[in-house]
């Protein structure tokens, strides 16, 4: 019923007294009331008159679903699971492709206590700055073909937030977005697979929104940034997602097309790597070599100093010279 009565609200400008609005729904106004004061702890700003009833003044950046905007027919976020906190959005993600959800469900939080990176690092998700979900998503793939989904997502990402901001950030290959010379977010993506066949993909996205510079922890304040930081007025983290989600249902569809090489072009526009010396760590040895080109199959191509060109799908790339948090 709030629900109902937000939509009333927001299609009328003008104050509604608490009158219409119990004709309108059919309750009483004392049930009208308690609505409003519910809309209202959801963070709506909503001014009342004795006199002329109910105006809604100001909306609130809720990820919730209720203020995303998803295009017709888009499945990519047509289907939003939202928690106040969880442990992480993709652990939630995994349970729930287990159990048989769509495809595009997508599973969003205000806080991650568990948050993960690469490698098991820990990503810290503060309460409500920024946006940590993750999109499941059911590709006919198979499993070693997986890493063009992570290339995908990170142009989704860079193109989204273009389009939502104006903020042209970079890709350190294979799944940090880069803004300023500081990480601003980064990409997990995990998969259930047999041989031949992907069941599922959960991809992981944290995007630092609305934070500050203080929120950073001293250890990365050089290495961290944040939308706000750059652009020193608070951001619309559901505008950013909208933005992210529809960029990305475009980006998987040309995918699933097999037109690959357009997702690697896209991604090669917005590389911080390639043309970069790089070390690596290949096989347990350290190598250091220059990132050339991505492969087919998204792999990132490195001419080692030892003669031989090197295709790495995993392990731990940094780029030297150019990004204070490496």
């Amino acid at each position: 019923m709030k629900n109902l009565i937000l939509e009333k609200l927001k299609k009328d400008t003008d104050y509604i007294s608490g009158e219409e609005l119990s004709k309108n729904f059919g309750v009483s106004r004392t049930a009208i009331w308690k609505h409003i004061n519910e809309l209202r702890k959801d963070g709506y700003h909503i001014e009342s008159s004795s006199k002329k009833g109910y105006r809604l003044a100001g909306i609130p950046d809720l990820l919730d679903g209720r203020e995303l905007i998803i295009p017709q027919g888009q499945l990519i976020g047509h289907e939003v699971i939202h928690f106040q906190e969880i442990d992480s959005t993709n652990n939630y993600a995994k349970k729930i492709a287990n159990d048989g959800c769509a495809h595009g469900t997508i599973v969003v939080s205000e806080k991650q206590t568990m948050g993960r990176g690469r490698v098991g690092r820990e990503w810290k998700s503060y309460n409500s700055e920024g946006l940590w979900f993750t999109i499941v998503l059911r590709p006919d793939l198979e499993p070693e073909d997986i890493q063009i989904v992570t290339l995908a997502a990170s142009v989704a990402v860079v193109e989204g937030i273009f389009e939502a901001q104006g903020i042209v950030c970079g890709i350190k290959w294979p799944n940090d977005i880069i803004l300023d010379n500081c990480k601003l977010g980064g990409i997990l993506t995990e998969l259930s697979a047999e041989p031949g066949h992907v069941n599922y993909v959960v991809v992981g996205i944290g995007i630092n929104i609305n934070q500050a510079l203080s929120t950073f922890d001293d250890e990365i304040k050089n290495k961290a940034t944040s939308l706000k930081i750059h652009t020193g007025i608070p951001v619309s983290r559901v505008k950013v997602l909208g933005s992210i989600l529809t960029r990305f249902e475009e980006t998987y569809s040309v995918m699933l097309k097999g037109n690959t090489q357009e997702i690697i072009d896209r991604w090669s526009r917005y590389s911080v790597t390639l043309g970069k010396e790089v070390k690596l760590l290949f096989k347990n040895i350290e190598y250091n070599g220059l990132a050339q080109s991505i492969a087919s199959d998204g792999k990132l191509v490195v001419k080692c100093n030892d003669g031989v060109v090197r295709e790495l799908s995993s392990g731990e790339i940094q780029v030297r010279g150019l990004l204070g948090y490496t």
